[in-house]
């Protein structure tokens, strides 16, 4: 079946075992469609049935297989017994604040004092300094832990110890060979590790770490000699799942158990934070995974890369409700700030692309880039035209940069061999993205650099322009109890893609333009149905043609279905991605 794409991609149907649909359907009472769904993603499924129903006590390791996870457990039991102030050291993206805000409510509810700090993105840059150390220590802080960072901190890690102060470090980012004299480094993503967690977000490590440390304080019966009601962790899980989100970490063994539950908790609005950024958000349906990423990852960020850069954590501890509503206006309008920053700068950067239209790695510079924004515009460069993206924002002879990649170019490996090379003075980062520091005049090399070892990896990047899709469906289809079955194999994201539809032979019987860039168009298929759609960012673009009112073609479409809820009404709505013609 030949579909002409306008946007240019070849649309190709995922592979599936019609054997595999009859099992399915009759073994878990699934529809047809629901078990082709499962077909087509089997080979990322150890076990159907856990993965239908992903349950935390089902696929919740022993903590202790996590390399420093005794080391880091015992130390801390140490701190609270001897009621020493703690202190926590935060990266400013969604998964600091979430994994920070994680332990300042934990601690909290135990009555332990707790001091945080999360860096200025542009006076500090990321990670751990001795300024943010020094901070925290003369606030009364005697063990410090860092979270989504810290694993190559070793000067300030340094400079602790000789504050007689302990550092433990809850991190996934990629090591070294060589670590810092950490007191514990507990890390998925540390060279020698063997816990097989390296797919976890930092949220989601500092989760496993109060799930060991939790047992331990029962164990030693710490709760009922100090009359402390026992933390229940489950009701952190709202944290977890939007740091796991928003990370774009694989949804696949914990972290899909993590983001199914935590999704529960978040329906219950229990984090004051999170149910006021919600309400600003005017979402009233049940939460999921594309409002995390899409409507409160953006705007939690917007603190770090724009804004105040502790708001994100801020909001997310805060039981304070006029504080805790201030923040979340500040971070609404830090939003706005950014998205039109972002704007002049994808411009400014799209005209410089087409000199370098021949490196299958993009490195760009220029001076005075915003550097809360070139990671955001990094992106879009990076999904444009599938090929890793570096940018780099100069001031006199540094740069800060910050890097996004493609699946099978692990971008936070070649960012530490630069550093080892002596090409970069610092940087880090794991397999999709990465951030670093170098000197102007190191550009052309790391960009030789990165090119030529791209090169040699043989990667290839032709799939870019293939859109893959699941099945065929009727304009009828498009109803909740349909929308139900798909959505039983959510959560969905990176590991397990939401389900992409196409729908043949439809017409355009109105069409209107919202926010300037995105077509809302009223749709009728061939059976009569009638059907509403949404197409993202479409004005100025191949599709537009295709979806306004004035065209009398039918057309087939390919994209997902969302449910759209708004003041009680229930409505599926076809997300539009590309449409073809016969």
């Amino acid at each position: 079946m030949n579909f002409s794409s306008v946007s240019g991609k070849n649309w190709l149907f995922k592979k599936f075992n019609s054997t595999d649909i009859t099992k399915f359907s009759e073994n878990f009472s699934l529809t047809e469609i629901v078990a082709k769904l499962l077909s087509i993603r089997k080979k990322n499924i150890n076990e159907i049935s856990e993965f239908l129903d992903p349950k935390i006590k089902n696929l919740l390791p022993n903590p202790f297989n996590l390399k420093d996870m005794k080391n880091a457990v015992d130390r801390t039991y140490k701190s609270i017994i001897e009621n020493e102030g703690i202190g926590i050291f935060g990266d400013y993206d969604v998964d600091g604040a979430s994994s920070t805000a994680l332990l300042v409510r934990y601690f909290l509810s135990i009555n332990q004092k707790v001091e945080t700090y999360i860096p200025d993105r542009q006076t500090e840059g990321y990670g751990p300094s001795t300024l943010g150390f020094e901070n925290l220590i003369s606030n009364g802080s005697k063990i410090i832990f860092t979270v989504d960072c810290g694993t190559l901190s070793f000067e300030p890690i340094n400079y602790a110890q000789k504050k007689s102060v302990d550092v433990i470090v809850l991190d996934h980012h990629q090591s070294d060979v060589k670590l810092p004299n950490a007191y514990a480094i507990v890390n998925p993503n540390r060279y020698d590790d063997i816990s097989n967690l390296n797919y976890l977000c930092a949220a989601g490590v500092c989760f496993i770490f109060l799930v060991a440390l939790n047992k331990k304080l029962r164990d030693k019966n710490f709760f009922k000699k100090n009359n402390i009601k026992e933390p229940n962790i489950l009701n952190f899980l709202d944290l977890v799942s939007l740091g796991t989100v928003c990370d774009v970490v694989p949804l696949i063994g914990l972290n899909r158990a993590i983001v199914k539950q935590g999704l529960k908790v978040i329906k219950k609005r229990s984090n004051l934070g999170l149910k006021t950024l919600y309400d600003l958000c005017n979402i009233d349906s049940q939460p999921t995974t594309f409002d995390l990423g899409f409507r409160l990852g953006p705007r939690i960020n917007a603190g770090g890369r724009v804004g105040k850069a502790s708001h994100g954590a801020e909001l997310l501890f805060s039981n304070d409700p006029k504080k805790t509503y201030q923040i979340a206006l500040d971070l609404d309008k830090s939003n706005k700030e950014r998205q039109n920053i972002e704007f002049i700068l994808s411009e400014q950067i799209s005209l410089e692309v087409k000199n370098y239209h021949n490196h299958p790695v993009l490195v760009l510079s220029g001076y005075d880039w915003h550097e809360g924004v070139i990671g955001i515009v990094a992106s879009r460069i990076k999904e444009k035209y599938n090929k890793p993206t570096i940018l780099i924002s100069l001031k006199q002879n540094i740069g800060k940069g910050s890097a996004r990649s493609i699946v099978g170019f692990d971008i936070g490996s070649q960012i530490i061999k630069a550093v080892q090379s002596g090409i970069l003075q610092k940087g880090g980062g794991h397999k999709m993205a990465g951030g670093f520091v170098l000197k102007k005049d190191k550009i052309p090399i790391f960009r030789d650099f990165l090119n030529k070892n791209f090169e040699k990896s043989n990667i290839n990047r032709t799939s870019s322009a293939n859109l893959y899709l699941d099945s065929i469906i009727a304009p009828s289809a498009l109803n909740e109890v349909f929308f139900e079955e798909i959505n039983s194999l959510s959560p969905f994201g990176s590991g397990n893609t939401e389900p992409k539809f196409v729908i043949e032979n439809i017409k355009v019987i109105s069409a209107n333009i919202v926010a300037n860039n995105h077509i809302k168009s009223v749709l009728v298929g061939k059976d009569g149905t009638v059907f509403k759609s949404f197409a993202w960012n479409a004005i100025n673009g191949p599709l537009e043609p295709f979806l306004i009112n004035k065209n009398k073609k039918r057309i087939n479409i390919a994209g997902k279905i969302r449910l759209n809820e708004w003041r009680g009404e229930r409505k599926v709505e076809f997300m539009i991605e590309d449409v073809a013609l016969n």
